[in-house]
């Protein structure tokens, strides 16, 4: 299955990052064996494979929950009261940053600038931002991402 994710990269110019992308977003992760498949293809090395995953953040290694809350841990967001924002979505639903729920429905992430620094605090909830964010609009927009992903 991997192989037939990666081997439309392979020759590209940047074709293992699009590779691993690819991979990322079929699987929801990059499966220990991918390094081993990618090595393969591309006639490199499994740690040159795994410089590349290590060295990006938006790899990851473990299935996250199905809805990615990130909350920005940059300077500005911090300065707009960002730790009190990140520590209330911590509570809310009983995890800290870099955790996934038990039931694997929410994954909460720190993300170190948005881009959103003129309305900081900062998130992005399901790949959407949200600006001046609060636990309450966390809140409100992982329902709704939870209801489009039913419909």
């Amino acid at each position: 299955m991997l192989a037939k994710i990666i081997e439309p990269y392979v020759g590209r110019t940047g074709g293992l990052i699009s590779a691993l992308r690819a991979v990322q977003a079929e699987v929801g992760y990059l499966p220990e064996e991918t390094e081993a498949v990618a090595g393969d293809l591309f006639n490199i090395t499994r740690a040159e494979v795994k410089g590349v995953i290590s060295f990006y953040h938006d790899f990851t290694r473990e299935p996250k929950g199905e809805t990615v809350v990130r909350l920005c841990a940059a300077e500005a967001c911090q300065a707009a009261g960002g730790r009190q924002f990140v520590s209330e979505v911590e509570k809310q639903y009983a995890l800290k940053m870099g955790e996934t729920s038990a039931s694997k429905d929410i994954t909460l992430e720190p993300v170190y600038c948005l881009g959103l620094c003129s309305c900081a605090p900062a998130a992005m909830v399901g790949g959407r931002l949200v600006g001046m964010a609060s636990a309450a609009k966390v809140e409100k927009a992982i329902e709704r991402v939870k209801r489009e992903r039913v419909s």
